[in-house]
Formats: C-alpha cells, sequence, structure tokens
C-alpha cells in the first residue's frame, strides 16, 4: 500500500486540531518576541523571520483547506457548503491581515502597531479555528480523501 492510499485513512479531525495547535503556538511565540522589546534592528529581524515563518504556514494550511479539503467535503456532505463559503472567507479575510503585518514588519512599524496588527490576527484566526472545528470536526473523523496531510493542511502538518 503506498503512503498515498495509506494516508486516506487518516483521522484529518485529529490531524486538523494538531495544525491549529502548532499555529496557535507559532503566533504566540511571535507575539512573545515582539513584547520581550529587544531593540533596535534585531527584534525587527527576530520578528520579521516569525512572521515570514508564521504567516506562510498559515497560508499554505488555507490554500490546501480551500484547494483539497474544502471540496472533498463539500462532495460528501452539500448541506456544509454555506459553512465553507464562510471559512474561506474567513481565508480571504486573514490573507488581507496578513499583509498588512508583513507590510509593517517591513517598513519596521513600532512595536505598539506591530502587536496591533498580531493581535486582530490572534482574534481572527481563534475565532475561525473555533468555528472551523466546530463544523467540520465531526465530519473529518468519517472523510475518505486521497492526499496527503501535508497536501491538505499545509506544511505545519509534519
Amino acid at each position: 500500500m503506498t503512503e498515498r492510499e495509506t494516508t486516506r485513512f487518516v483521522a484529518w479531525s485529529q490531524e486538523l486540531r494538531r495544525v491549529h495547535r502548532r499555529l496557535r503556538e507559532a503566533l504566540s511565540v511571535t507575539r512573545a518576541s515582539l513584547a520581550e522589546g529587544t531593540p533596535g534592528e534585531a527584534a525587527t529581524r527576530e520578528l520579521l523571520l516569525y512572521c515570514h515563518g508564521f504567516c506562510a504556514a498559515l497560508d499554505a494550511h488555507h490554500q490546501g483547506e480551500d484547494r483539497t479539503l474544502f471540496p472533498a467535503v463539500a462532495a460528501a456532505h452539500p448541506e456544509l457548503r454555506p459553512v465553507l463559503r464562510s471559512l474561506e472567507q474567513d481565508h480571504s479575510m486573514i490573507a488581507q491581515l496578513l499583509g498588512g503585518l508583513a507590510a509593517a514588519v517591513g517598513r519596521a512599524a513600532p512595536p505598539e502597531e506591530l502587536d496591533r496588527h498580531l493581535e486582530g490576527i490572534a482574534a481572527i484566526t481563534e475565532n475561525h479555528f473555533r468555528y472551523e472545528e466546530r463544523q467540520l470536526l465531526t465530519v473529518l473523523e468519517t472523510l475518505e480523501l486521497a492526499a496527503t496531510p501535508e497536501e491538505v493542511l499545509g506544511p505545519m502538518w509534519s
């Protein structure tokens, strides 16, 4: 049996929870780094690295859901299409917030401004994760999806 065939039996609900936990932790580390207040260029470089990694991971996670997971859920559970549309709208909003954060980091915005960006991202992301988990976890426990977890959930899976 190939890895692709094996992973179709992965409990997608457990994997989604795991990815959400890792993304929450990455955001927490990013905010803690900013709160430590390392002065000058070192703080900006450090925050840029954290943000780049976090932003890329979150974006890849959402792209995998939009491209692979949500179409599979919609095919198996058409009644969830309104939920999936709402989650996709969240993905778009979060992408815009991440773009604002990246721009602020790129121009070395003051720590207070960076924290406002991170706070907004944290609030929207947490709300999104909770809604997604409430609406989809039960469905994901029975979903048979012929894809690797990384394709579906992004690089934070492994």
